[in-house]
């Protein structure tokens, strides 16, 4: 992807997050300049990958495939592995209208996924196997807003804004804005999205970056190589 266009993308999505109600917090607004000045006090922010996270999962066709997240919030593998601490993590995300976030699934992370506003929001669900693989012919149970509710092999749940669902490990599942676009809040356990995304095709999960442009914002993917620790 161009930086032209992340920095593109990046304006509109906060114009509609701010039209929703959800303000970012100050970080987001930094500099690359400002984030290297205060790389050393924003060691948690860069060590749990907080920020901005734009990706076409490497297909080069953001509008057909793609997705915009923020890491708002990140906990601790540690302290998840101990059972008490930060153990959580909440992002803002945002799918287009028809824009897939292909079949996945996560080996640690259950997640709420929550329709903040919008269009409606579809997720195409799919089980595992016995041992944790893609089942296309297998189903499962999901609980939407405290309702325990049965899926079967590639069934389609729409969430209008207001209502969500909790998705556990083996919950294979894509996504995707219907009738315009989605403003997504994901409330989840510690998040690790170098290691904890395992899709059914092998496609990448960040964006290659073509520097046409100097980064309005730094992405999550880009810490390791702009900020000096």
């Amino acid at each position: 992807m161009k930086r032209s266009r992340i920095n593109d993308i990046m304006a509109a999505a906060d114009e509609m997050i701010r039209h929703y109600g959800f303000v970012l917090p100050p970080f987001a607004y930094w500099t690359p300049d400002e984030f290297k000045a205060k790389a050393a006090q924003a060691g948690r922010i860069i060590d749990a990958r907080m920020g901005w996270d734009i990706t076409d999962f490497g297909a080069e066709k953001f509008d057909e495939m793609g997705l915009f997240l923020f890491t708002l919030r990140n906990g601790q593998l540690a302290d998840l592995k101990r059972g008490g601490g930060m153990c959580y993590a909440e992002k803002l995300l945002i799918s287009r209208q028809d824009q897939l976030s292909p079949t996945h699934t996560h080996f640690l992370k259950a997640e709420d996924i929550i329709n903040r506003g919008g269009a409606t929001l579809v997720i195409e669900l799919y089980g595992s196997d016995d041992k944790g693989n893609f089942a296309p012919d297998r189903g499962g149970m999901v609980r939407c807003d405290g309702l325990d509710v049965p899926y079967t092999p590639g069934m389609k749940l729409k969430l209008a804004p207001g209502e969500s669902v909790t998705l556990m490990p083996g919950d294979w599942h894509a996504f995707w804005g219907e009738g315009g676009d989605v403003l997504i809040g994901e409330v989840s356990t510690v998040n690790d999205d170098l290691i904890d995304n395992i899709y059914v095709q092998p496609i990448g999960r960040f964006a290659e970056i073509e520097e046409d442009v100097a980064p309005t914002h730094l992405l999550v993917s880009d810490y390791d190589s702009w900020l000096p620790r």
